[in-house]
């Protein structure tokens, strides 16, 4: 197994993978395209995972940690471009999420 990296360590080889192997990034409204198809990947898989909708006879089940990382690749791809640290970005909504909803989600008689 290989060893963890951090999310940042995952832009930056992200970044050095694009401009060796695959040349150049996308243009941004291209990656969100793409981002949106990944989502509808994922999305499809877990519907018929877990939800009540079926696999038809002609798809092969796909992985559902292969399809997270698709979407993982081009939201990073996405923040670099755009200049975002994803660290730094999830660090503040972490900040934003426990000042908002410290108690929020407690009181909530659905999730008992």
């Amino acid at each position: 197994m290989t060893e963890a990296i951090t999310i940042r360590e995952a832009q930056s080889k992200i970044d050095i993978w694009i401009k060796t192997v695959g040349v150049r990034y996308f243009n941004e409204l291209t990656n969100l395209g793409i981002l949106m198809e990944e989502v509808g990947e994922l999305s499809r898989l877990i519907v018929r995972k877990f939800g009540e909708q079926s696999f038809k006879e002609n798809e092969k089940e796909n992985v559902l940690s292969d399809e997270m990382a698709d979407v993982l690749w081009v939201l990073i791809c996405l923040a670099n471009q755009t200049g975002v640290d994803l660290t730094d970005a999830l660090e503040k909504n972490f900040e934003k999420k426990n000042l908002r909803d410290s108690e929020r989600h407690k009181a909530n008689e659905k999730l008992k």
